[in-house]
């Protein structure tokens, strides 16, 4: 596959909170690879894209899942026409031709998975694929950038030590008010008004963390509960069908967050 297929032509809106723009270009001039930490739906991968999209670089990203395999980032041999050949993974061409890799939700995937970046966050940048006994050495442009969210993961789960200790950190948080107001504005299309209530209603939802439920809404629940908004359908059954059913089963919560929702709009 060409990597024209994975250049990001259109800007993707993202609104800075504070130096990362900057200190992600400085990471991406010393080839020093970086790790976001921050929780689901906070802007992770918009800011990746978007980072992509400044530096004119290429964007191959992988959701990383419980079956991930190392063959499914660095390639494998297959069946074609009679014969073996071999296919380079997402990792591998990212590394042979020089784009942007991202392992979104990298704890997702299997310890002994991630343990093949770890040649390429050293001085070595280099990828040893072992079915072929080749060692890929990156492309000057080669960059990586891994995420997940610390909150949410069980210590089964948590990023080893040896693997973290390789990567600059950028923390992520749900943007203030006042910025995640104009972005609910900006990315759903609804007033001032409504993308403050839906704000209001996060931060209630936020609150409750902890005390029965284990994530607040993040901004992309309120981006989809403005589009839905923007269609007609009324705040409270919107924050419903996007932010209270998907987040939790438990009744009491979801009484508790109907109640917040009453109280913000």
């Amino acid at each position: 596959m060409s990597l024209q297929q994975f250049t990001i032509d259109a800007e993707p809106f993202y609104a800075p909170a504070a130096n990362e723009v900057d200190y992600f270009q400085a990471a991406y001039e010393e080839r020093v690879p970086i790790l976001l930490k921050g929780p689901t739906g906070c802007g992770k991968t918009r800011f990746v894209e978007h980072m992509a999209w400044r530096m004119k670089r290429p964007l191959i990203s992988v959701s990383c899942h419980d079956d991930m395999t190392a063959a499914d980032l660095v390639g494998r041999y297959l069946l074609e026409g009679g014969e073996t050949v071999w296919k380079d993974g997402p990792l591998t061409q990212a590394v042979r031709e020089g784009a942007i890799c991202y392992l979104d939700e990298i704890v997702e995937a299997r310890q002994d998975t991630t343990v093949v970046i770890h040649p390429l966050t050293d001085d070595r940048r280099a990828l040893h694929l072992e079915k072929k006994n080749e060692l890929v050495a990156a492309h000057p442009d080669f960059f990586l950038v891994i995420s997940y969210n610390p909150g949410y993961q069980s210590v089964v789960k948590d990023l080893k030590e040896s693997t973290k200790q390789r990567f600059a950190a950028l923390d992520f948080a749900h943007a203030d008010p006042e910025l995640e107001t104009k972005i609910v504005v900006r990315e759903a299309g609804v007033s001032a008004d409504i993308a403050a209530q839906l704000v209001r209603i996060a931060t209630a939802s936020r609150n409750l963390s902890n005390n029965g439920l284990e994530e607040g809404a993040s901004t992309r629940t309120l981006i989809r509960a403005g589009k839905l908004i923007s269609r007609g359908i009324p705040v409270a059954d919107a924050c419903d069908m996007a932010i209270i059913v998907p987040l939790t089963d438990d009744a009491h919560v979801r009484t508790a967050l109907r109640s917040a929702v009453v109280a913000c709009i």
